[in-house]
């Protein structure tokens, strides 16, 4: 983690180097990090949008071989080699991510732990707008917007699984309680986390809720072009 967390802190440090300000580092920092896990992020609505180009064959695959699994299995490896698509690829980016995630959340809980410089340890308790001190907690408006936030990223999410998928209709009950779950659960972890993290997520969920409008305006274009193909 720490080979993670301290280049982390060295970009971060640069930034307020730039700027004077903890807060608006944090903002701008976040920016950084959303741009450079973007192509991540357009690789799976390329993924998604071919799983919806795919899933029609696999259903019927599934209703032919319902009775022989082992047949099922073969039939679907062919396709998978025919179609050149990879259905493991949809978490590949997510597992990239997740120790990004982990060490963003690490560095800004804690910054002290990961940057020497004794002015980054002054920054960290800078005042920004209403909250006094941005290593402590905010205990209200922080954490709500954030909650609110997710609340929307999840219901973009839920627009990007492709309707009538085995895989859709079984994630779907559990999707649907997360989308009312996790933004209580942020907003609870929002008032006791340092509010500089909160900020991050805060910024870095919306900037997800643009990348993901824009994705998924792409992926209806990529799945249009994909189905206008096949007719010529």
């Amino acid at each position: 983690m720490k080979y993670i967390v301290v280049p982390l802190g060295m970009l971060l440090n640069a930034i307020y180097d730039l700027l004077g300000h903890y807060g608006y580092a944090i903002i701008v920092f976040t920016l950084i990090v959303r741009i450079v896990l973007f192509p991540l992020y357009a690789n799976q609505i390329k993924h998604s949008a071919k799983m919806a180009e795919v899933q029609p064959k696999m259903q019927a695959l599934q209703k032919q071989y319902a009775n022989d699994r082992e047949t099922l299995n073969m039939k679907m490896q062919e396709l998978y080699r025919e179609e050149k698509f990879n259905p493991m690829m949809g978490c590949l980016p997510m597992l990239i991510q997740l120790p990004i995630i982990w060490g963003l959340f690490s560095l800004l809980r804690n910054p002290i732990l990961y940057m020497n410089d004794a002015e980054m340890w002054i920054a960290s308790h800078e005042s920004f707008f209403w909250v006094p001190d941005l290593s402590q907690p905010d205990q209200w408006i922080l954490p709500i917007l954030a909650g609110i936030s997710t609340f929307f990223s999840f219901m973009l999410t839920q627009q990007q699984q492709t309707p009538g998928s085995e895989m859709s209709n079984q994630m779907a009950p559990m999707m649907k309680m997360m989308k009312y779950f996790f933004p209580v659960m942020i907003v609870g972890m929002g008032r006791s986390f340092p509010a500089g993290l909160t900020i991050y997520w805060f910024v870095g969920t919306l900037v997800q809720i643009g990348q993901t409008k824009l994705l998924n305006v792409w992926k209806k274009r990529l799945v249009a072009k994909n189905e206008a193909s096949k007719k010529k």
